[in-house]
């Protein structure tokens, strides 16, 4: 069985981090500003020379770290792919991120990389797929890895489970934790019509190891999970409802694409601070009455 990631309190990681993009790094790596944490996509520091593994060990001499990856395709029909997830160790090996995250898509098919986060159907067949997959990437890593809920534009025949229950069953089968991201469930309430507060309900609260808050665009019919704006006011109180519950789930502001001016994302993060700190010290039952 993969150790145990290490507690919240022993991680190093907590409070609010931000996404590391290459943007920002020269910046961060001259001004040190105060945040808590990065995260950073490892699959763009899978170089084994030159500037980039330099580059990655100086941020993590001053900065906790979390990884993100989006290549495991761990919802895939193809074979793992052996020599990424050789990388990803080696990576993890060198650098000692917190944790390791991937998400609940595949992103090949009959070798071929489709370079997005394709959704699965919800259903039982899929549920012994992706703990098996899970599983295997665990204890080939020596450690439990977060799975993150991705947002999706079109629902499948195939699915007989609602999606939050598929995600807790998945979580106790595979014996992960949970990257839960906020703003794919409200894209995601949106564009299928179901209620984000009830899905939010029946997610378990232990399991969930890291928050992403992200921007998304409102296009005609539908919303685009974009990572491109700010947060969103919706996003903003279902993160505030959800909080409540367990005020010290660590929380990353994702920003991917527009990138805007270092201060932006300091900005959007310290709003999510003020937001967790209104319930640190309020129990839950009093927070909700």
């Amino acid at each position: 069985m993969p150790a145990h990631v290490p507690s919240r309190a022993r991680s190093g990681v907590g409070g609010v981090g931000l996404g590391l993009r290459s943007t920002h790094v020269a910046e961060v790596l001259r001004d040190r500003p105060d945040i808590p944490w990065f995260e950073i996509l490892a699959d763009n520091y899978l170089a084994t020379g030159g500037a980039i593994p330099r580059q990655l060990a100086t941020v993590r001499e001053h900065y906790p770290l979390t990884f993100h990856c989006v290549g495991m395709s761990l919802g895939g029909t193809d074979p793992l792919d052996m020599d990424y997830l050789k990388a990803i160790r080696r990576l993890v090996r060198d650098a000692e991120p917190a944790w390791v995250s991937d998400h609940l898509s595949f992103t090949r098919f009959r070798r071929h990389n489709y370079h997005d986060l394709l959704p699965l159907p919800c259903n039982e067949e899929a549920l012994r797929h992706l703990s098996s997959r899970i599983q295997f990437v665990q204890e080939f890593l020596g450690r439990r890895i977060l799975v993150e809920n991705v947002s999706s534009y079109l629902s499948y025949q195939a699915s007989d489970i609602d999606e939050a229950d598929f995600i807790a069953e998945l979580l106790e089968r595979a014996d992960c934790e949970l990257l839960l991201d906020i703003n794919n469930v409200y894209v995601n309430a949106v564009n299928h019509g179901f209620d984000a507060r009830a899905y939010l309900d029946r997610i378990p609260v232990a399991r969930v190891r890291e928050i992403h808050l992200a921007g998304y665009e409102t296009r005609e019919g539908y919303l685009l999970d974009a990572h491109n704006h700010p947060v969103t006011p919706p996003v903003w109180r279902l993160y505030e409802d959800f909080v409540r519950r367990q005020p010290d789930i660590p929380t990353l502001i994702e920003w991917d694409k527009d990138i805007p001016a270092f201060e932006v994302l300091q900005a959007e993060g310290q709003k999510a601070e003020a937001l967790v700190a209104r319930h640190v010290d309020t129990p839950a039952e009093a927070a909700s009455a």
